[in-house]
């Protein structure tokens, strides 16, 4: 039992953890069949299984149980249900279009009822049910209320509310300015554009996958892998000085894993090079000005040749294709950002200190 904690801890570092989730996140979208349909009861089953069994555990125990912590643990279930939900009514109307018979929801709209009573009582029903959850949660689980805030003495982890997490995780790969700004204001912007970029007509009030597979793919990754994920990891796996432990292992508040911050132009002109830093900012942060004009650049043009890529070009034309193209660029940077930063401390690609501008 204590090799498989061991071995659950080390897999949930990130570096390992968010390549396991890649991987099945892909297999998921691949394998479709297997988990939409009476599967998906079966691996809801086991991972409440692994859940109860390793609530036995005291270290897991302590920060899963957490009062601030509970509603998380409840919001992950809840995402992924809605998620095996649009899947399998996503499934269900994929092969009713196949076989020429009406969508789901069209043949559900046949069979209206009025608001008043029918619905209005159901609204009611819900709503008492509601009240009696939330009356029996707050007795039998206590508020975390702590003393008054001191400025002189800071918890230990500090962390912001849930829904902040992801962001505060993303201050380890960017800038305080990227990360807590500009990303997040790309984040509002893109989904506001999404329906003057997005030319796929099909799919508009109706679940389905193989009609808006990539849509799908790039919405769900970017939901599921670059926001919830880092909300689990700054949650649970998030301990004090912000180090990293695994859920059956103790926070211990001794532990220290320095950190070091490797900028690119110190990886290429320092430990490449052999040479020093030169003192002109602009000589020195060449390489990193370079890779980013091209990888938002040159690289959008270079994809066109792609066939994959080229008929979204066709499709959306050349604007909507390169404002989709820099905020699909934006998102991977994040990916891109999180495993240099694992694997080779790397904090910045520009670094110009002078006037504050980190990327």
């Amino acid at each position: 039992m204590e090799a498989i904690k061991s071995l659950i801890n080390f897999l949930s570092y990130p570096q390992w953890s968010f390549t396991l989730s890649l991987v099945l996140f892909w297999l998921a979208m691949r394998s479709k069949l297997l988990w939409t349909k009476a599967g998906g009861w079966v691996l809801l089953a086991l991972i409440t299984l692994f859940f109860g069994l390793a609530m036995l555990d005291p270290n897991f125990f302590v920060v899963v149980a957490k009062p601030d912590n509970v509603p998380i643990v409840m919001m992950v279930y809840l995402v992924g249900f809605f998620w095996w939900f649009a899947m399998h009514k996503a499934h269900e109307n994929d092969r009713r279009i196949a076989d020429g018979e009406p969508t789901f929801e069209k043949s559900e709209s046949e069979d209206r009822i009025f608001t008043w009573p029918d619905l209005v009582f159901s609204e009611f029903i819900c709503m008492v049910l509601l009240t009696v959850g939330m009356v029996l949660w707050s007795i039998l689980l206590k508020a975390p209320l702590e003393e008054p805030a001191n400025t002189s003495v800071a918890p230990n982890p500090s962390k912001a509310p849930w829904y902040f997490l992801g962001l505060q995780e993303m201050l380890v790969y960017f800038d305080p300015w990227m990360a807590g700004v500009v990303l997040p204001g790309l984040i509002i912007v893109g989904l506001m554009a999404i329906p003057y970029i997005d030319t796929n007509k099909k799919g508009n009030g109706y679940y389905t996958l193989k009609e808006r597979r990539t849509e799908i793919w790039l919405f769900m990754f970017g939901f599921l892998i670059l926001w919830c994920e880092l909300i689990v990891i700054g949650t649970f796996l998030r301990g004090p000085n912000w180090n990293f432990f695994g859920p059956f292992e103790y926070w211990d508040v001794n532990k220290v894993e320095p950190l070091v911050n490797v900028d690119l132009s110190e990886l290429i002109w320092i430990q490449i090079l052999g040479v020093g830093l030169p003192s002109n900012f602009l000589l020195r942060e060449i390489f990193g000005i370079v890779f980013t004009g091209f990888y938002f650049l040159v690289l959008p043009v270079i994809l066109i040749k792609n066939k994959f890529v080229n008929r979204f070009y066709q499709d959306m034309g050349p604007t909507r294709y390169y404002v989709g193209m820099t905020l699909f660029l934006t998102m991977m940077l994040m990916p891109i950002k999180m495993y240099l930063r694992w694997f080779l401390n790397l904090k910045y690609f520009v670094h110009i200190q002078e006037f504050f501008l980190n990327l």
